[in-house]
């Protein structure tokens, strides 16, 4: 008997979802709000002065009412020192997850185009 696991056994051992609770996507306003601006005791008014936008704008995000857009996550990653795009593939994991489960039935009826022989 080998301990040696293929790919392919690996693969669906992370397909399996069996028992796995399935939470709802994040909204990069909430990581903003809980992760950064809370622990640093930073108001929307304080980041949106530092970041040269308009206050509205970070309360929206904030409130999870709009997305990061790639100018806000420019500014947001140079503030915070992260990457910007750290702040957009939040938002990119967000819409995907959100738009995939309104579509997903839809996309299941694409055929994929045939595999190169």
């Amino acid at each position: 008997m080998s301990d040696t696991i293929t790919l392919d056994a690996l693969r669906r051992s992370f397909d399996d979802t069996e028992g796995v609770t399935v939470l709802p996507p994040v909204h990069p306003g909430e990581i903003l709000r809980e992760e950064f601006m809370a622990p640093l005791g930073l108001s929307a008014g304080a980041v949106a002065k530092a970041l040269n936008l308009p206050r509205s704008r970070i309360e929206r995000i904030v409130k999870e009412e709009i997305g990061i857009s790639t100018d806000t996550a420019l500014r947001l990653g140079r503030y915070f020192r992260t990457s910007h795009l750290f702040w957009l593939n939040l938002q990119t994991r967000f819409e995907s997850e959100t738009l995939l489960s309104e579509i997903g039935a839809e996309l299941e009826g694409i055929q994929p185009v045939p595999e190169a022989a």
